[in-house]
């Protein structure tokens, strides 16, 4: 489970995001990036018994994202992130293709996973997927356990007009103008603080797992 002084630290932070602060707490943050370490490690652990390309030996370092801000090109310089973000792929938290992703914050936690924001090349082939297989997408999207878990795509990336080379009557016009092919699931501060949360949180992973195979498909 996550701790509920993992949430305090958070927060503490949240209100005090300067390195003097960070410093005289150091103590709190590594007692906080501890317990998500572990609790990334039994995720992993349940992930890869229905997910065979997401190794159980992954080391969970390699998951979990760096609380440090890079602020070179960004307008706010508070130098720390005031939450910690998990990234579950072949690869870890460095995705290549699709993957799953637990965002640990105190007041907006989720679960989700996909492809965000892809590069060209696999923007384009997840479209091709999308048109040739579109039959079984929706069987995905609309299934029941999976659409009363997710609801529906995030559609915050989205091209106004049809993407080159699809018409405007093409069945799957809207799924195709996405930009980023992602769903995600909120959770509450006590779900993950509950002695069940590795449960929770890999039975959600396992009812999205249908979507990112079908993403890893249009690599294939």
């Amino acid at each position: 489970m996550i701790n509920s002084n993992t949430f305090k630290f958070l927060g503490d932070l949240a209100f005090n995001n300067n390195r003097e602060w960070f410093l005289i707490n150091k103590e709190r943050y590594e007692e906080a990036r501890l317990n998500v370490l572990d609790f990334a490690a039994d995720v992993l652990s349940g992930i890869s018994n229905f997910d065979s390309s997401i190794p159980s030996v992954l080391a969970p370092k390699d998951c979990v994202n760096r609380i440090y801000r890079d602020v070179r090109f960004s307008k706010d310089k508070t130098p720390y992130k005031n939450n910690f973000g998990i990234g579950f792929s072949p690869n870890g938290k460095k995705f290549i293709g699709p993957g799953y992703y637990l965002h640990i914050h105190p007041e907006d936690s989720f679960i989700g996973g996909g492809c965000w924001m892809p590069e060209s090349e696999l923007l384009k082939a997840i479209r091709q997927e999308i048109d040739y297989n579109g039959n079984d997408f929706r069987q995905i999207m609309e299934d029941p356990l999976f659409a009363n878990f997710f609801g529906g795509i995030d559609s915050e990336y989205k091209l106004k007009t049809c993407p080159k080379g699809y018409d405007l009557d093409h069945p799957e016009i809207e799924f195709l103008k996405l930009k980023s092919f992602t769903f995600s699931h909120t959770l509450t501060q006590k779900e993950l603080t509950s002695t069940s949360a590795v449960d929770q949180v890999v039975d959600g992973f396992a009812k999205l797992y249908p979507f990112i195979a079908f993403l890893r498909n249009a690599l294939s």
